[in-house]
């Protein structure tokens, strides 16, 4: 991360502190770990969950997909979903579209060894407005997207998003919580971690509502990529030993360009 980055990051933190207010996994293991990135949403009816093995760190690519594995998911009220393999680690279930307020557990096999994990699906908190925010930060000019909306009071909220620029992957942005501003309104404002936003860029944010554990994963991420030491593996929430995460989320999209 250069040093202008790791700025823009930095006041993002205060920005939104404010009342106003592809996600890929790092892998720096030696030895090799089961990996299951887990990603479910109401956003669509297809859901995919990946199974791989860590490879070593300098390798060209940081997991090696999984065939023969055994995944499902089932839910509070006994209804389980099946996924199917398709290519590159990939399970799939196309017509799959998890409900919030429901418990999902995750069952993964791989040569007789079993991993798992539970997550309760949050509702989704509704967004108020979007707009594009440009602010000066240490001389220089950088756009974010601004969501604006109610934090529910009472309830611990947590969220995460995603930005792809002009159709390309979507890659991992923020984590949030409202820790500092429960039952407040609020703006989180989202931008490219790698590249700059530019005036005529069509972006897209995935806004996702998740469980605590999750939000954990995705905080510890984002933590261990502002500081100076080298990145680690968040602690995961499927057992065994496995790396990843599993999610089962409220989401939405929100499209917006930076005007001309």
């Amino acid at each position: 991360m250069n040093v202008k980055l790791s700025f823009i990051l930095c006041v993002l933190l205060l920005l939104i502190s404010s009342c106003e207010e592809k996600m890929d996994l790092d892998l720096n293991e030696a030895a090799a770990r089961i990996v299951i990135d887990a990603q479910l949403s109401d956003a669509s009816s297809v859901q995919r969950i990946r199974i791989s093995r860590s490879v070593g760190f300098d390798d060209p690519i940081n997991t090696s997909g999984i065939k023969g594995a055994t995944v499902w998911v089932k839910d509070n009220e006994n209804r389980n979903y099946s996924f199917q393999y398709e290519k590159d680690g990939y399970y799939i279930h196309r017509t799959f579209k998890p409900l919030s307020g429901r418990t999902y557990t995750l069952h993964v096999e791989v040569q007789k060894q079993q991993y798992g994990s539970t997550c309760r699906m949050p509702t989704y908190v509704a967004v108020e407005s979007t707009h594009i925010s440009e602010k000066n930060l240490g001389g220089e000019n950088y756009y974010f997207a601004a969501l604006t909306f109610k934090d529910p009071a009472k309830i611990s909220n947590y969220y995460i998003y995603t930005l792809s620029t002009n159709g390309g992957p979507f890659r991992f942005a923020r984590a949030e919580s409202d820790q500092f501003n429960d039952g407040l309104k609020v703006t989180h404002y989202i931008t490219d971690q790698e590249e700059d936003l530019s005036l005529g860029d069509t972006i897209t944010i995935r806004r996702y509502c998740v469980d605590q554990k999750t939000y954990q994963y995705w905080n510890e991420y984002q933590s261990n990529n502002l500081s100076n030491a080298a990145p680690g593996n968040p602690k995961s929430n499927i057992s065994n030993n496995a790396l990843g995460y599993f999610s089962v989320a409220a989401a939405k999209e929100y499209q917006l360009r930076i005007g001309q």
